[in-house]
């Protein structure tokens, strides 16, 4: 009999001796910190995505417990040089160790090329995967090419009607006359 896994309520231990397996394709709209990244976004993309567990057996007779994650989405963002969308696509291919409890993830963290997390009989893997598309946005997303030309001026709108100005010192240079 197949585990009906939850990917929202995962536990994660019994998840990795199973060498469980979930994999879906969700509406972007389904991702509310993702959607809010996009640019002039309706909402109507797809993440891809998919989870593996593992166990990292280790020379003593112990086991690590891994979680395999890649997503995969497309992801309309504002262009930093001409500011029309540009749809980027964003792929995440990670490796999680889990450990018992903050200390040991802190320990294992620092021997580990891995990222570790604590384990949890209640993990949210959905948040997991949303969390690592964030931080693989670009930080600046622009064209190879830009399909227009950005709108630029060398000139403030709101300084085009003020005139002529008045130095800024004129005011100390009438005083320093005056005496």
């Amino acid at each position: 009999m197949d585990t009906p896994w939850n990917p929202r309520h995962l536990d994660i231990r019994a998840f990795a001796r199973s060498s469980g397996l979930l994999h879906g394709q969700t509406s972007l709209a389904q991702w509310p910190r993702l959607q809010a990244e996009q640019f002039e976004g309706d909402g109507k993309g797809s993440v891809d995505w998919r989870l593996q567990g593992a166990m990292n057996t280790l020379a003593g007779g112990g086991g690590e417990v891994m979680l395999s994650l890649r997503a995969e989405t497309r992801v309309p963002l504002q262009c930093q040089r001409c500011l029309h969308p540009v749809n980027q696509t964003v792929l995440v291919e990670r490796q999680f160790l889990f450990a018992a409890d903050e200390a040991a993830a802190e320990a294992m963290d620092a021997d580990s090329e891995l990222d570790v997390l604590v384990i949890s009989r209640d993990f949210d893997a959905l948040s997991l995967v949303e969390d690592e598309l964030i931080m693989a946005l670009p930080m600046v997303p622009r064209h190879e090419v830009c399909p227009q030309s950005p709108p630029a001026s060398a000139q403030d709108e709101a300084f085009a009607d003020a005139g002529e100005r008045a130095h800024p010192f004129a005011g100390l240079a009438a005083l320093k006359n005056r005496t």
